[in-house]
């Protein structure tokens, strides 16, 4: 498991949420070729997120995220961010 990503925030699909003043929904979410392997912080299933960056053209945000069931998104943040 990759313990230096942090489990941030559960959300429903299209649930608004801001990484760093970024609503992720509002943005393409452009994966950089990296996953996580994380376990469902309310069930323990294990989980390969990949890894996303979403940029406004001056800030640019890095998070992991998946479904962990139908329209339901785990958020991971490394924790050094």
């Amino acid at each position: 498991m990759n313990e230096n990503w942090k489990h941030i925030k559960t959300i429903i699909d299209s649930e608004p949420y801001e990484i760093n003043g970024l609503n992720i929904w509002d943005y393409d979410w452009k994966r950089t070729g990296n996953s996580i392997n994380i376990k469902d912080p309310n069930y323990g299933q294990d989980y390969s997120f990949p890894v996303y960056e979403i940029s406004d053209g001056t800030k640019t945000s890095k998070f992991a995220a998946g479904e962990f069931s139908n329209c339901i998104w785990g958020i991971y943040m490394e924790q050094n961010q």
